[in-house]
């Protein structure tokens, strides 16, 4: 169902639904044909009966005949309750399997509807357009759109029910499907798509949903990984290529070849709170397992290019580059033993033999098809997932690598080793010989006589006339002056230059460069294709060739890392035979880039080429960055025991005050604190050894270190200390001088309603301090970070008072920033459900607070929400062009403040009331605890392998005990969904009763910030259904005092309905989007079932705790509710 993470929502009546009916007539009638041979006839016409008795009672609700409709519910309510398990299994899969399919028929529909349309509003051509006529100067939207940093945050979570065999099989169909629309079809090839549907479904029952193991960290950052691999890889330069185009046409400027206005983060195998499963260990494995797919991954490009570059005209400075590999290589066999070099001689393949790559797929076909959009859309573009070094091929956990360990077991060898495709070809055609040897990780590049990193010696990095470093190239003022002099010469294209006498060697070819290049005459051509005529030669396979040496070696040396082999390793440190950062790996993709401009192959190198260094930008060498998070509270037991045994007492005790001062005298001096012989616990262990292998990865494969539960200055203060701490510890252990400008970026956290209120103060004290102030200039450019929890101030205060709280609290940093001269960027830390701040991503950036998003945004996508919106290629595109034009239009066109003082004094109102409300049942009700255990499945959600870390951050019956993402997802199972509404009703009612209800109207009508509160919780009130919540009252709850508490939240329910209608002036829930009401009305006929069957196993379940196969039959039920509800936590 179109809910409350879709932005390509069904907004419209008028729309038609017939397209998708048909849909999901297809896939149910494929399913259905599936079933009767799977199941048999008899199980079968029982998934038909109770289909159709679901369909009849709710058909019956809906035109208002509730006697009816209840009728027709208890005997289906009769019939699934006694069912036996062997029957009530097959029913509940058959089921999920269905709702699977129809989230696949709706979003093949709203990419269709999208797509034929033609015009969408939030594309980038119709936002360039509209802030054009709006009077914004080209000039301006070009630069806001090209200094613009927006990145995703990639987070796993215990509600991630889907195996990814399973999303794969999703996205085998919906390719499919749309393939099946194509109207050229003929009648055998629909036939055999059909057919192609009927495989693809039968493997999908015919597969276990069940994950038999509970998944690692590291299963859960592959996870992501793999997001990448298969969707995030062909959907990036598609967005980029798009936003250029929409660039060009509205500014006459296309956008720069290192542009990122989108970059990708993580948090799985760094998010430490509360997960004991998440060591430094983990953290090591995870970032070489980044980077080993990275490598692998420009690995397949480097060879589809270097089989596409098969020109022999090139640039001088090309020439150059590949004259001097060739005398490297040539040096380099001198030194190595004739049998080293046998045994590492590449094998240069025949023209007419393309090579294979991974998968036997042939070398031009996988990945990135020149046709970006045909990349997008087809079913070819459905890949296999690429296996990752310790991946069990057969599905299951990892391959136990030893990282930094003396077990040392060793890893599998990872399917698409390329070692034997390529040559590195000499301009003669001779193979050459690559070193063996691996170098080793965060080492610089190695210098020459000169200075000069020696990976880029053939363009040395001299500074500019105006003292700093020549962009993009990499090459001095001087170098890049000789080669555009040399072109000019040698050709009538020229490139001009740029800004005040700079070359802006990563802006694309300008306007005039293209027009120059499109009509020269014949002689022009014939004359420039001889200036730069190689007969003979392949120089880019040659500059290529080095290339794919070096992402070899950096792959190769990610294996041995994995595998714990460090002694190769550390002998190899300094060497520059690797890539460390992406600035290595673009500068000679750029120099091939510009050579084929100049050479008239400018069209070659606008292709696959400048899809890869746009690609190499937004991803780096790391795919992933990591962010590291640890609570509060873990750092100030590690301080405690640094000053406890240096005998200055315990820091714990001590005042704000005397902790600043403290922690500001240790970072303003150059000896360590911490020795390092001092005992220390394992917890106390484990968070210095965490800072250790952050110092040993650095900035090139970690982004931030989070502070959850931040309450103080001190907190940042701390880990600042830390840092610095373990950097001095790494540098004595390497015998280097340490470097405090590879420090973390330090973002605190503020999660709960007291938190948020106090964050303004906590950041002033910071801003304040001497030592923090000068390091933001120093270090981080005068940019701080900080992260406002979206699932903890909800289960905190409710969900309307955080999010009033989340509201004053960005006003409020915004200003105390302005005040102190410092760039703020805000890291929502925002969920799937609304009741963990999810939302439509438009419409959730466009509500933020006036001022907030400023060219910068941050946010995490989590659990199943990365699938949804980031699992298939074109919709993940989509998703980028919504978070690029949402923020340049929060940021140039910001949402106004309220218009009228009593708006603010009626949130104030609104979210006192409801956090009263809110907590006067969650926190003081002395039944709610056992009534919450048990009418939800929450107990059993521990006992399940849905995600690696533990439900509860502590032990105890408690909610402040309990996450926030269990939380949510106990009360979506049973259709109550508590979190989202509870307090809404008791504050508005309250108010309307005080004569306030033409000004919330208003505030509805004028006020975005509201609007969007109230229609979020308005499309979840729609989705609940008070008939299961009170089934699961009814036979679960056995305490009489339990009984009469749910039936008061149903009641409330019912009241909140009642006041959410008279704010917005509806007559009924969702009455202004009858599409999003049908869609809801569809699903829940084969939703209803499910919970029947839910409930009917909890019950045996709690009666026989240990039958392996109610908790497996309980997971079947979860998975079917969470696809019917789309979404879980």
């Amino acid at each position: 169902m179109a809910d409350s993470t879709d932005d390509y929502n069904f907004q419209s009546s008028e729309i038609s639904l017939a397209p998708l009916i048909e849909d999901c007539n297809l896939l149910g009638s494929l399913l259905d044909d599936c079933l009767k041979s799977e199941v048999g006839a008899e199980l079968f016409n029982k998934v038909e009966r109770v289909r159709a008795l679901a369909q009849c009672a709710a058909q019956l609700a809906n035109k208002h005949d509730g006697g009816a409709s209840r009728m027709l519910s208890q005997r289906m309510a009769d019939e699934l309750m006694n069912m036996s398990l062997d029957e009530a299994m097959p029913l509940t899969r058959a089921l999920g399997h269905y709702l699977g399919l129809t989230s696949i028929a709706e979003l093949h529909h709203r990419l269709r509807r999208a797509r034929n349309e033609g015009k969408n509003p939030k594309s980038c051509d119709e936002v360039f357009e509209r802030l054009i006529t709006e009077g914004v100067h080209p000039d301006d939207l070009y630069h806001e759109v090209t200094h613009q940093t927006v990145e995703i945050v990639l987070t796993a979570h215990p509600t991630q029910v889907n195996r990814r065999t399973l999303q794969y099989k999703h996205s085998k169909i919906a390719a499919l499907l749309q393939q099946h629309d194509r109207p050229d079809l003929t009648a055998e090839e629909r036939d055999a798509v059909l057919q192609d549907l009927v495989r693809e479904i039968t493997a999908l029952w015919q597969t276990d949903e069940l994950r038999r193991e509970r998944p690692t960290p590291i299963d859960e950052a592959r996870g992501g990984l793999h997001v990448v691999e298969q969707s995030l890889w062909a959907a990036v330069p598609s967005f980029l290529r798009r936003l250029s185009a929409a660039l060009k046409k509205h500014t006459g400027r296309e956008l720069p070849l290192n542009a990122t206005p989108i970059r990708f983060g993580s948090w799985m195998g760094g998010d430490r709170d509360g997960n004991p499963n998440v060591t430094a260990k983990t953290t090591h494995h995870v970032v070489a397992l980044s980077r080993w797919m990275a490598a692998d991954l420009y690995l397949r490009e480097v060879d589809v290019l270097r089989f596409e570059l098969s020109m022999s005209n090139c640039s001088d400075t090309v020439w150059q580059m590949a004259t001097d590999i060739m005398e490297d290589n040539r040096a380099r066999e001198d030194t190595q033993d004739a049998a080293a070099q046998k045994l590492h001689m590449f094998t240069h393949p025949k023209d007419s033999e393309p090579s294979k790559l991974p998968d036997g797929m042939v070398l031009g076909t996988r990945p990135g098809a020149a046709d970006a959009s045909a990349a997008l859309t087809s079913e070819s573009s459905v890949q296999v997932p690429h296996e990752l070094p310790g991946q069990d091929p057969e599905g299951g956990s990892e391959v136990n690598f030893a990282v930094g360990d003396e077990s040392g077991s060793a890893a599998a060898t990872p399917r698409g080793d390329l070692s034997g495709a390529f040559a590195q070809v000499s301009l003669d055609g001779q193979p050459q010989s690559p070193p063996a040897q691996a170098p080793a990780l965060g080492a610089a590049p190695a210098a020459a006589s000169d200075g000069t990193p020696a990976g880029v010696r053939w363009m040395p990095g001299e500074n500019s006339a105006d003292g700093q470093s020549a962009a993009g190239l990499g090459g001095s003022w001087q170098d890049l002056q000789a080669l555009r002099a040399q072109s000019m010469r040698a050709s009538p294209l020229h490139f001009q230059q740029q800004g005040s006498g700079r070359l802006a060697e990563t802006a694309p070819p300008s306007g005039a460069d293209r027009r120059r290049f499109y009509s020269r005459t014949t002689t022009e051509a014939l004359q420039e294709a001889q200036q730069h005529q190689r007969k003979g030669a392949h120089p880019y396979r040659v500059v290529l060739g080095e290339v794919r040496r070096k992402l070899m070696t950096t792959r190769r040396r990610m294996e041995e890392m994995l595998q714990g082999n460090l002694d190769s390793i550390v002998a190899s440190e300094g060497s520059d035979d690797w890539y460390t950062s992406e600035e290595e790996l673009a500068q000679p993709l750029l120099a091939v880039y510009w050579s084929l401009w100049e050479c008239g192959g400018g069209m070659i190198a606008d292709g696959r080429l400048l899809d890869l260094i746009r690609r190499v930008y937004s991803f780096g060498m790391s795919l992933l960055k990591l962010d590291l998070r640890q609570e509060s509270t873990r750092h100030a037991d590690t301080m405690d025991a640094v000053t406890t045994y240096l005998g200055y007492g315990s820091y714990k005790s001590w005042d704000e005050d005397t902790k600043c001062e403290f922690i500001t005298r240790e970072l303003e001096t150059r000896r360590p604190l911490i020795p390092l012989n001092m005992p220390m616990t394992d917890e106390v262990r484990e968070v210095l050894d965490t800072f250790r292998v952050a110092a040993r990865l650095g900035t090139n494969s970690l982004a931030a270190y989070v502070i959850s539960m931040s309450q103080a200055a001190s907190d940042v203060l701390a880990v600042e200390l830390l840092q610095k701490e373990a950097r001095m510890m790494v540098a004595a252990e390497t015998g280097m001088v340490p470097d405090h400008t590879n420090s973390l970026r330090v973002v605190p956290l503020f999660e709960t309603l007291a938190d948020l209120d106090a964050s303004g103060d906590v950041m002033t004290r910071l801003f304040n301090n001497r030592w923090y102030r000068a390091h933001l200039r120093t270090v981080h450019d005068n940019h701080q970070e900080i992260m406002l929890g979206y699932s903890d101030s909800g289960k905190d205060a409710g969900r309307l008072a955080a999010n009033w709280a989340l509201y004053r609290a960005q006003g409020s940093l915004v200003s105390i920033s302005k005040r102190s001269g410092v760039k703020l960027n805000l890291f929502h830390g925002r969920g799937g459900t609304v009741g963990r701040g999810g939302g439509p991503t438009y419409l959730a950036i466009q509500s933020q607070a006036p001022g907030s998003v400023e060219g910068m945004f941050r946010i995490t996508e989590q659990g199943e929400m990365v699938q949804a919106k980031f699992g298939i290629p074109i919709v993940a595109a989509n998703q980028l062009e919504i978070y690029t034009t949402a923020v340049l239009l929060a940021s140039m066109k910001p949402p106004s403040n309220p218009r009228e003082q009593g708006w603010v004094a009626n949130m104030d109102a609104l979210g006192d009331m409801s956090c009263r409300a809110y907590r006067s049942v969650v926190f003081e009700h002395p039944h709610f605890i056992s009534y919450f255990t048990a009418a939800t499945p929450e107990s059993e959600l521990g006992n399940l392998n849905i995600g690696s870390r533990p439900a509860r951050r502590k032990t105890g019956a408690s909610v402040h005990n309990l996450r926030a993402i269990p939380w949510i997802f106990a009360w979506t199972q049973t259709r109550l969904i508590l979190p989202s509404w509870l307090g809404v009703g008791d504050a508005l009612n309250q108010l309307i009763k005080d004569g306030k209800k033409s000004e919330l109207q208003k505030m509805y009508e004028e006020w975005p910030f509201f609007a969007a509160t109230i229609d979020l919780i308005e499309m979840i009130l729609a989705k609940a259904d008070m008939r299961i919540s009170g089934l699961y009252d009814d036979v679960l709850v056995d305490d009489p005092q339990g009984k009469k508490l749910g039936s008061e939240l149903r009641q409330k329910f019912t009241d909140t309905v009642r006041a959410i209608c008279e704010v917005t002036g509806h007559s009924r829930l969702l009455e202004t989007n009858s599409s999003l009401r049908c869609l809801i009305e569809m699903r829940n006929p084969y939703i209803d079932p499910i919970n029947i069957l839910q409930v009917e196993i909890l019950r045996r379940a709690r009666a026989d705790p240990r039958n392996p196969r109610l908790r497996e039959a309980l997971l079947i039920t979860i998975n079917g509710i969470a696809a019917g509800m789309r979404n879980t936590g």
